[in-house]
Parts: C-alpha cells; sequence; structure tokens
C-alpha cells in the first residue's frame, strides 16, 4: 500500500494506492535506479561497520538529550563521512522507538526517549 498526501493547489490530496505482488512486479520492471543501492554495493564485512555507527548515531542523541534537526543533520554527516549518509541516519532516527520527534518552531527537535 502506497499513500499519498499533499496538495494540487489549493486541493487538499490524500490518496491511497493498493498494490498486490503482481502489481509490484509490473511496476519494478519499469522502474531504473540512478545508482545501485549502497547496501547492494557494500561487502557483507561493512555491515558491522554500519551497526557501530548507527549505535554511535544513537549514542550522539541519548548524551544530548535533545537536538534539532539541521544539527543533528550535521553531527551525523560528520560520522557518515557524507551528507546523504547523514540523511539515512536521520530518517531511522526518525522512525526508531528511543527517539520522538517534536515539531518546533523553527526546526525539528529530536529528542532521546529511551527503551519504552
Amino acid at each position: 500500500m502506497v499513500r499519498i498526501r499533499g496538495q494540487i493547489g489549493a486541493w487538499p490530496v490524500d490518496l491511497t494506492v493498493e498494490l498486490d505482488a503482481q502489481d509490484w512486479a509490473q511496476l519494478a520492471q519499469h522502474v531504473t535506479l540512478a545508482d545501485p543501492p549502497v547496501a547492494a554495493a557494500a561487502p557483507a564485512a561493512s555491515v558491522p561497520a554500519n551497526d557501530a555507527l548507527w549505535q554511535t548515531a544513537l549514542e550522539l542523541l541519548r548524551q544530548a538529550g535533545q537536538i534539532e534537526g539541521p544539527q543533528l543533520l550535521a553531527q551525523l554527516a560528520g560520522l557518515a563521512g557524507s551528507e546523504a549518509a547523514g540523511k539515512r541516519l536521520l530518517v531511522r532516527l526518525r522512525h526508531c522507538p528511543q527517539v520522538r520527534m517534536e515539531t518546533a518552531a523553527d526546526a525539528p527537535l529530536y529528542r532521546w526517549i529511551g527503551a519504552q
């Protein structure tokens, strides 16, 4: 299932598209990726390094308690070695059950809430 939300002009759009396995397979035939996925290109030995990077990102937020999104992204990009890798970590943090993202006045605020 894919949910699309946004606006077309002044009209709000909230669309849910349900696709079965055959639909996904047919769609995949028409999609080409500009760059190969990083996980597919990386050797199996790099998986623990990614886990170590993830643990470091969690520890960074845990020690800070809370960090605004732009500042957190800058720190994660420095840890990961690129802005793209930092953004991937930021998205992963956004969906982590130990982290709560709150909307603040100027930027999202990432808070460490710990184990639930």
